[in-house]
């Protein structure tokens, strides 16, 4: 059930960060919304929980590195994806 919720919330995660950055050929990439808010929400909600004190616990310093996170790294792979076109 965990691993539900954390996908889950990578998702909803992603899919925020492309929001954020305005959506691209009309639609939600899936897949990218799916990795960017898993890594986005591991590197930048971990690192915004721990700089704010919270330790590893589920608090809004947390939820608002996760989307920080995650919209570097769907700039980040959207830049990538331009390169190589």
């Amino acid at each position: 059930m965990l691993l539900l919720g954390i996908i889950g919330f990578g998702l909803l995660v992603g899919a925020a960060a492309q929001f954020i950055l305005g959506r691209e050929r009309g639609g939600m990439d899936m897949a990218m919304a799916l990795i960017a808010g898993l890594a986005g929400s591991f590197v930048g909600g971990l690192l915004s929980s721990l700089l704010a004190g919270d330790g590893i616990e589920f608090r809004p310093s947390g939820v608002i590195g996760s989307i920080i996170g995650a919209v570097i790294v769907t700039a980040g792979m959207r830049w990538w994806q331009a390169k190589n076109r």
